[in-house]
């Protein structure tokens, strides 16, 4: 259920209303928005008087809220929500691109592209410590010792670090080292580590999964907001469909239709959507366009040998190319590039 207040409610008031619905067995989360209070009310609310609601003076008007998300869902925060990951902001107008190597694979390589990326705009440098794949005998990740070298790109190139967890063991080791927390996509309904990620305090991103609808993606969100951890973006990475001519699909109405849904940021992966690096720049392009917060792209200064998905990976002088015209289209849609 939400109750919107009306303008002008003093705080006062704001904490009689909840410390009134708490006294009923329900959580009540408090959003100041522009000129209006709302309070949302988490729980089983069949026991709440609506009528009683509505007569009280503060009050604009209740609803009830039927989908099974709450703390995600945009009726509970009508504005959108602003993700800090180390200084860069995403999300309510700031847009934020994250570049690098699909996987850490030596100290020169993640060293030099994190300053090529970051000079040509990044704002997060993004590498795989930890790769699933699909193959058990495939290139895994350089595991903890990649980590260590992403910590050394991280202070060469001064930019925030994001990389993907795989496992509850490693998240003390992410909460003292990573800025953003990476959920990937064959990990989007571990709920159990979706439970672990939410009694942390970093931002996590969190992919949609190969064939997951919008209301099972925002669902896994939920998980971790739940838990405590509210700092959550979404990432649209591509879906499996019939279609075999791109390694997936990418589903650019999830962009309009999560912001419909939700208060959260979303931010887009051309590389992993299409799979091959001549469809990077033209999907990347049209999530601008559809109105993302950000994107994920994989940047390797030798693509050809790359341990992990190089034939989807662009390189620096290519990323600096994409830049520039991702700068002119934001501009257009009203963003500004996070740097």
């Amino acid at each position: 259920m939400v109750v919107i207040l009306k303008p002008g409610t003093k705080p006062e008031v704001i904490q009689t209303f909840v410390c009134k619905f708490e006294q009923m067995g329900l959580e009540v989360g408090v959003t100041k928005g522009v000129g209006c209070c709302v309070l949302g009310l988490i729980g089983d609310t069949s026991h709440v008087n609506e009528t009683e609601i509505m007569l009280n003076e503060h009050v604009d008007r209740v609803m009830r809220v039927q989908e099974p998300y709450k703390k995600v869902n945009r009726k509970f925060h009508p504005e959108d929500s602003v993700v800090n990951v180390g200084g860069i902001r995403v999300g309510g107008g700031h847009f934020a691109v994250m570049a690098g190597p699909c996987s850490v694979e030596s100290r020169e390589q993640i060293t030099s592209i994190a300053k090529e990326v970051q000079s040509c705009g990044a704002a997060l440098l993004r590498g795989g410590a930890f790769k699933p794949r699909t193959s058990p005998y495939s290139f895994q990740g350089m595991g903890v010792e990649g980590l260590e070298l992403l910590m050394e790109a991280k202070e060469a190139a001064g930019m925030p670090i994001v990389t993907e967890l795989m496992s509850p063991y490693y998240c003390e080791l992410f909460e003292e080292t990573v800025d953003l927390v990476q959920i990937g996509a064959r990990n989007m309904q571990n709920f159990e580590l979706l439970k672990e990620v939410g009694k942390m305090s970093k931002p996590v991103l969190l992919k949609r999964g190969l064939a997951n609808t919008y209301e099972e993606w925002i669902m896994s969100a939920e998980y971790i907001m739940a838990g405590g951890n509210e700092n959550v973006i979404l990432c649209e990475r591509g879906i499996r469909t019939f279609e075999t001519g791109t390694r997936n699909t990418l589903d650019v109405a999830a962009i309009p239709a999560i912001k419909r849904m939700s208060h959260l940021p979303i931010v887009v992966d051309p590389s992993h959507s299409g799979g091959y690096a001549w469809l990077v720049e033209p999907l990347a392009m049209a999530a601008v366009a559809a109105g993302a917060d950000g994107l994920i792209i994989e940047v390797h200064n030798d693509p050809k040998h790359a341990k992990c998905d190089g034939q989807q990976c662009i390189t620096p002088s290519q990323f600096g190319g994409l830049m520039q015209k991702i700068t002119a289209l934001t501009q257009i849609t009203g963003k500004t590039i996070e740097t």
